[in-house]
């Protein structure tokens, strides 16, 4: 595989996790440091989220659960948040793993997760235009 093939690969996966967003994260990525958004995107997006061992909702499991209990990484934990909602995740599976969490991780980890989740919530209900109806 190209370099060109991994890199459109790595952004197709990006979009299927960040939606109409995709873009913009990828802009965000790349205006300070080239590089590194050019690595997330065609590594850790066109490699190992396209292996085929676990589908896309699997892996922001995984994902959501090592960031909560690593408890550094508050923003990267709200975009997979976002991201596991986009795929599949329910706000009750969210939770249910920060209450998994506050065995192995800890309270504060798992208040911080339910804290994050609130925001993205949050976030998505402000971004959703109200329904038209009577």
């Amino acid at each position: 595989m190209t370099s060109a093939e991994q890199h459109e690969r790595g952004l197709e996966r990006l979009k299927e996790l960040a939606g109409p967003n995709a873009e913009a994260v990828v802009e965000q990525l790349t205006a300070l440091a080239p590089d590194l958004g050019r690595w997330i995107v065609d590594f850790v997006f066109g490699e190992v989220y396209s292996r085929p061992g676990l589908d896309l909702r699997t892996r922001q499991i995984v994902n959501v659960a090592a960031l909560t209990a690593l408890g550094t990484a508050t923003p990267q934990l709200e975009v997979h948040l976002s991201g596991a909602l986009n795929v599949g995740v329910t706000q009750e599976e969210l939770i249910e793993i920060f209450l998994q969490l506050a065995v192995y991780a800890g309270f504060p980890a798992s208040l911080n997760g339910i804290a994050a989740l609130e925001r993205v919530l949050a976030a998505r209900e402000a971004a959703t235009p109200p329904a038209a109806g009577v």
